[in-house]
């Protein structure tokens, strides 16, 4: 079986969730799949092993869990992006549009340094608004992102387009037609 042979088996759809006419790309199925998590992360992290990523940046939830399987592959460190008011300490954040409004995300102060090189990562790319704003507070703090890594692409909804506008490498696994 090819990689995206298997992680496309291993991702439950949930269709009409979380509203009518939105198929739920699920990867909680892979993360319990032994073997398809492995070759997921294993293949994240492939091209950057051996090229001094000081930091992985896993945007809150599901990036947390892939984001700290990388960095232990590269050892690296891991910084969690994550929404605003759940971080103890002095924190950046960026306010960001969503489908329904606006949210904010933040990051502690201190967690990069300039000249940092970072590998951004969550589950999935749609629209890009969570994406584009982790990458933008990531360069705030004077970071250079090496890549932003994906397990899946919705390729229509264009976050991959607008990453790659800001000259950020995007890197993903499987794509979806559709939403």
């Amino acid at each position: 079986m090819t990689l995206q042979e298997e992680l496309i088996a291993a991702i439950r759809n949930i269709p009409d969730y979380p509203k009518p006419g939105i198929m739920f790309r699920d990867i909680t199925t892979l993360l319990g799949n032994p073997r398809a998590f492995r070759r997921a992360v294993d293949e994240l992290v492939h091209p950057y092993a051996g090229t001094g990523i000081a930091q992985v940046v896993g945007i809150e939830a599901r990036g947390f869990i892939l984001g700290g399987a990388m960095a232990h592959q590269l050892s690296s460190g891991f910084i969690p992006i994550r929404k605003k008011g759940k971080l103890p300490r002095e924190t950046v954040s960026i306010a960001y549009s969503l489908e329904y409004g606006v949210d904010e995300m933040e990051v502690h102060k201190d967690a990069l340094k300039p000249g940092d090189k970072v590998i951004l990562v969550d589950d999935l790319i749609a629209t890009g608004g969570t994406a584009v704003a982790a990458a933008n507070l990531i360069r705030q703090l004077g970071a250079d992102i090496a890549a932003a890594c994906f397990v899946i692409d919705l390729p229509e909804l264009g976050g991959r387009a607008k990453l790659e506008a800001l000259g950020v490498e995007v890197r993903t696994l499987v794509s979806y037609e559709g939403h």
